[in-house]
């Protein structure tokens, strides 16, 4: 019985490791996540200047609000 299990795996894990039919799948997600990940670092990085142009343009549009 042991011996019939032990073969059995044997062979689904021969079957599994030399099945390459994903591996261009696997790829293409970690292509997208690396690229997911340097938008958000990028995104990040010029939050503090996108605060200050947002904030420039809403003094402007409070100054010409006030005086007409």
């Amino acid at each position: 019985m042991v011996k019939k299990l032990t073969q059995a795996w044997i062979a689904t894990r021969e079957k599994f490791h030399n099945d390459e039919r994903g591996q261009g799948m696997v790829e293409y997600g970690l292509i997208i996540a690396l690229v997911a990940v340097v938008l958000i670092a990028a995104v990040s990085a010029m939050t503090g200047g996108l605060d200050d142009i947002f904030g420039k343009v809403e003094t402007t549009l409070d100054s010409v609000s006030t005086s007409s």
